[in-house]
């Protein structure tokens, strides 16, 4: 009968390195093809990120023109805080748009969770600081509504998830699955004096 490596979720065989079984034990292994398959979706993501970062610090053109860079003293958060036109951080936010402490936890948040995710390291704090990143982008859209602050349609589709919800849950789910294993530098990472005495720097 024909045999298949089975991972266990930290990315290591486990004791029995061979099993017929067609299918894993629920909750406790994964399978080959799924560490890939995650492996995958952690690098695009990390792109994503990574993406974003450098095309508000030089403007590629394509969300961020070349004259409002960061690099030419544009604001990576003026334009998009200082619309939020809707919830009940509004005002909060307005206040927040292009201060100098939100662009830059802003911008080291983009490209610390880009090379995270592309390198396979430090999943958990990606997943920690890019969650609550997604839920302050969630917030200043604020999809529960379904008008403006102005009356205007708010031109939400779903009054709950939206894609930084997914995007959390997507950050949430390579961190729980170490998903930094597989094509990544989880493992040597993972042995590293400091972040084996720091469980949580995984």
């Amino acid at each position: 009968m024909a045999t298949r490596d089975i991972k266990g979720l930290d990315g290591s065989l486990p004791t029995a390195e061979r099993t017929t079984k067609t299918e894993p034990a629920f909750g406790r292994i994964i399978t080959e093809r799924a560490t890939k398959f995650l492996a995958v979706f952690r690098v695009l993501l990390g792109v994503e990120f990574l993406w974003a970062f450098l095309d508000k610090t030089f403007g590629f053109g394509y969300a961020t023109p070349t004259a409002r860079a960061w690099i030419n003293g544009g604001s990576p958060t003026k334009g998009f805080l200082s619309n939020v036109a809707v919830g009940p951080l509004e005002g909060t936010f307005h206040a927040w748009a292009g201060a100098a402490w939100a662009d830059w936890l802003f911008m080291v948040g983009l490209l610390g969770i880009g090379i995270a995710l592309i390198f396979g390291i430090g999943l958990r704090i990606a997943a920690v600081s890019g969650t609550l990143m997604m839920l302050g982008m969630w917030a200043a859209e604020w999809p529960l509504a379904k008008f403006t602050s102005a009356g205007e349609p708010s031109m939400s589709t779903n009054p709950i998830v939206d894609y930084h919800i997914i995007y959390a849950l997507g950050l949430i789910a390579l961190a729980l699955t170490y998903a930094g294993h597989t094509w990544g530098l989880g493992k040597l990472w993972a042995k590293l004096p400091l972040v084996h005495r720091n469980r949580w720097l995984i």
